[in-house]
Order: structure tokens, then C-alpha cells, then sequence
């Protein structure tokens, strides 16, 4: 491993004490940035008593899950998927500002039931301290059910993470954050299948044009509105491909296609929380 600037490597050990410390876990893995870390720190001190358990909703993409299952097959790290259908909640379905609560106490529990099952002593999850700066209600539930956050008791931040993940050699250090196909939707618009379905497949399309860093917002029921945000340094890029783009989302049933001049930012639906 690549050396650390004193401070990271000082919240790195801490993190390796902090799992040492619960002896046994199942951490609660998306494939993202933070719980990649979480996971391979977590199998480095603990061995074979650290698992991967990674939620199988229909809120996540099928290359997500691809992905984590990828990356724990490259390591030797068990790996169990938990089927889970977020839509069967109502508190999700209709999709209120405290949406991610309930769907993360639900995640959480199951993973919990994984975690007695195979004797391990508790369930980590890997929000960071930048993440208390945000409107994130799932943290709700990670204190209630008790969820163990070795990355925030560490004092980790997100760019340290990074450092770390690339000292690391992981392949997941600079991958743009994501959040689940739920965070494309306006607080109180009802989520379905075929919404996300669409969603999903119109990010896959971007994507695919090289755009890694993006989401694209959904508004109205009828005539959807596809809201594309793209970082502001990519806009010319993104107009210069408007047409296939257009013709694209239109297949998919989006009616109007826009682009959002703010650019890319992450939580951007919680913008209107914020103005009320």
C-alpha cells in the first residue's frame, strides 16, 4: 500500500481498530466508494469473519450488483445478495421526504437477519462524516437499529476515503458517487416499476456516451420530463449528442428532455426541503 499523509494514515488505523474491536461483521455492501473500503479493511482485519451482504432491490441497477458481486469474487471476499422489493413498502412507494428511512431500516433489518444467521456479532454500514452535512434520514435508522459506522467513528471523510482507496489500489477510488434510482424522483411522486425501469435505462444510455458523473431527474407523470445534469465542463459535450440523446429518451417515453444549467450535484431533490 501506497504511503499516507499522516492525518489519513492516523483515522486508517483507527478504522482498523474500530472493526477489530466488533470482531465479526456483515457489512452492508453497494459496491460504492465507501463500502468497498469498509469491506476490503473489514476482511483485512477480520478475515473470513467479515461479509459482504449486498441489498438486491429493484431501486439498485442490475451493474451495480454486477459489480459488487465482481469485486468480492477478485478478492476472496464471501458475498451473499438479499433479495429485497422496495416497492413493497408503501412508506417507499409513495415516496415521502423521509422515503430513505424506511428503506433503509427495511435493508437494514434483513441485513441484520443475514448477520444472525451466521453468528456475526454485528452490521456496519459505510456513511462517512460529509454525510452529516446532508438531509440523509437514513442515518435514522442506522441509529436505531443500531448499525455499527466504522468509517465515521474513524472521523473519515469522503476525499480521504478516496486517498486511501487509491493507496489501496482499489478500483473504485474514483468512482462517481451514486445514489439509488429513488433519488430521481420529486418527494411525493409515486415510485413504479416502469418508472424506474426508465430511469435506469436512460443513465445506462448516458453512460454509455462516457458521461460517469450524471443522473437524470424525472418529473410529471403523464409526460415525463427527463432532467439531465451533467457536470457544467461536459455541457457543450452533451449538446453536441442532443440529438441521439433526444431520440433516445423519447423511445423510452420521455416526452420532453431538458438539461439542467446548474449541472451535476448530488441530493438535488432535496433542494426543495430546503426552500420550504
Amino acid at each position: 500500500m501506497q504511503a499516507l499523509n499522516e492525518t489519513t494514515q492516523r483515522k486508517y488505523d483507527k478504522l482498523k481498530d474500530e472493526l477489530k474491536a466488533i470482531g465479526s461483521v456483515a457489512v452492508a455492501f453497494s459496491g460504492g466508494v465507501d463500502s468497498t473500503l469498509l469491506l476490503t479493511v473489514a476482511h483485512e482485519v477480520l478475515g473470513d469473519q467479515a461479509v459482504g451482504v449486498t441489498i438486491a432491490s429493484n431501486l439498485v441497477p442490475p451493474r451495480e450488483l454486477d459489480e459488487a458481486k465482481a469485486f468480492c469474487e477478485s478478492r476472496g471476499i464471501r458475498h451473499i445478495l438479499c433479495p429485497v422489493d422496495a416497492l413493497e413498502v408503501e412508506q417507499v412507494r409513495v415516496n415521502p421526504p423521509d422515503r430513505c428511512y424506511w428503506c433503509k431500516h427495511t435493508n437494514f433489518s434483513k441485513i441484520q437477519e443475514v448477520a444472525e444467521e451466521l453468528g456475526l456479532a454485528a452490521v456496519a454500514e459505510g456513511s462517512n462524516v460529509d454525510d452529516l452535512g446532508d438531509y440523509r434520514p437514513g442515518l435514522k435508522a442506522v441509529a436505531e437499529l443500531k448499525i455499527e459506522s466504522p468509517l465515521r467513528a474513524a472521523g473519515l471523510t469522503k476525499a480521504e476515503i478516496r486517498e486511501i482507496s487509491k493507496a489501496m489500489d482499489l478500483p473504485t477510488w474514483d468512482k462517481p458517487s451514486y445514489a439509488c434510482l429513488a433519488s430521481r424522483f420529486p418527494y411525493g411522486h409515486a415510485i413504479t416499476a416502469a418508472g424506474l425501469d426508465r430511469v435506469d435505462r436512460a443513465e445506462k444510455f448516458l453512460i454509455d456516451l462516457g458521461f460517469q458523473s450524471m443522473r437524470v431527474r424525472v418529473h410529471g407523470d403523464d409526460d415525463p420530463i427527463a432532467r439531465i445534469e451533467v457536470a457544467p465542463e461536459r455541457f457543450e459535450e452533451l449538446i453536441t449528442q442532443r440529438d441521439k440523446i433526444v431520440l433516445a429518451f423519447k423511445a423510452m417515453g420521455f416526452r420532453y428532455v431538458t438539461m439542467d444549467l446548474q449541472g451535476y450535484r448530488v441530493g438535488s431533490m432535496n433542494e426543495t426541503l430546503k426552500q420550504s
